[in-house]
């Protein structure tokens, strides 16, 4: 085999592209001070009001087409859909649109309270996602410098993360989808740094999630004892054994498997301690670790209805060309692990998620 192609992983063309920023920055007395109360009751609205519309005021000047302003406290998630709308949970903002037609502006805050920080998501409109990733980065970066600005606060501490995946579903092509492109994978600030965007001082992550329904097939394959504490448990472990022992053949090394319900949030153990929510929970990764890192949150005592399994990507799974090879090595492991638990491809999903991050302070 070439090696060029030894580089490249080939997805199916169905696969879904994301791209979203989020920045945000602590709400201080300062900034509080600026936009004195004219309501009692909702002493905050005139805060979140002015703050939006300024922000809202540049986007039309800035090519930003959908564009969001957050201070509820939530996390906000992004998934591709056909259908644009907008779900929250009490810990959690979801946003499900589709780049290529959706374009929106919209405001979540109640005015009664004070949060810690403010939100402000740019969703990515302009296709091809990843080839104009770097300028929809740009139109970011200079929105917030001039919305600082404006604000008389150039020096104003904005923390910036762009979050890049792509999504598919591993059996595509047992399902009809025989198309595929060959994609090696660069890193975020490679990609950047061929389209002239020079990022500032950076931390990156890489990582596979993978999500694993579980189906009537699969729960058969473990007799489980509904009279015991944590019935579910053998179930969850016999995933977690055939996975581990798929992915250290092909000696991926930090790992996670997940049976608690809770969306996972990846971030560098270096910098972010491990918490859990009610809905979220943030993993983290000590990319550094050469005896790799395996994470089991396996409670067995509720049935959950999707298992979710985490790659994460070291310094050297990157090659100079990209992730190309790491992600032919997760899609091995992967398909090994499919035949272990008997997962039949033109009947199962198991959809993989492929995510590039970064973060740094502006």
């Amino acid at each position: 085999m070439p090696l060029s192609s030894q580089h490249k992983v080939y997805l199916p063309a169905t696969a879904r592209d994301n791209q979203y920023l989020l920045a945000e920055f602590v709400l201080t007395d300062e900034l509080v001070a600026r936009f004195p109360a004219t309501h009692a009751e909702t002493p905050y609205q005139a805060l979140y009001q002015n703050l939006a519309q300024r922000l809202f005021e540049l986007t039309d000047q800035f090519g930003l087409r959908n564009v969001h302003f957050i201070a509820n406290g939530k996390t906000p998630v992004v998934r591709f859909h056909q259908e644009a709308y907008v779900l929250q949970t009490a810990e959690k903002i979801l946003f499900f649109y589709n780049p290529s037609y959706h374009e929106a502006h919209h405001s979540f805050f109640d005015g009664r309270v004070r949060e810690r920080k403010i939100s402000l998501l740019f969703l990515a409109t302009e296709q091809p996602l990843r080839s104009n990733a770097a300028n929809f980065h740009q139109q970011v970066t200079a929105l917030l410098t001039e919305f600082k600005n404006r604000l008389a606060l150039p020096d104003l501490p904005i923390k910036v993360r762009d979050h890049q995946h792509l999504t598919y579903d591993l059996f595509a092509k047992a399902k009809g989808s025989k198309e595929s492109y060959g994609f090696k994978l660069r890193s975020i600030d490679a990609r950047y740094k061929a389209r002239q965007c020079e990022l500032p001082a950076h931390s990156a992550l890489t990582y596979v999630i993978v999500n694993l329904p579980l189906s009537r097939r699969l729960k058969e394959q473990v007799t489980l004892d509904l009279q015991q504490t944590a019935p579910y448990l053998p179930l969850y472990q016999h995933v977690a054994e055939h996975f581990v022992s798929a992915c250290q053949q092909e000696d991926l090394q930090h790992l996670a498997v997940l049976a608690n319900g809770l969306l996972p949030l990846v971030r560098n153990s270096q910098y972010d301690k491990s918490s859990y929510g009610k809905e979220l929970q943030m993993i983290g990764f000590d990319p550094s670790s050469e005896q790799g890192q395996i994470i089991r949150d396996l409670p067995g005592d509720k049935l959950v209805e999707m298992m979710q399994l985490v790659i994460f990507a070291t310094p050297e799974d990157q090659t100079d060309m990209g992730y190309g090879r790491f992600m032919n090595e997760v899609e091995s492991a992967l398909r090994r692990f499919a035949k272990a638990v008997n997962l039949q491809p033109e009947r199962d999903d198991l959809t993989v998620r492929f995510h590039q991050h970064i973060s740094y302070h502006s």
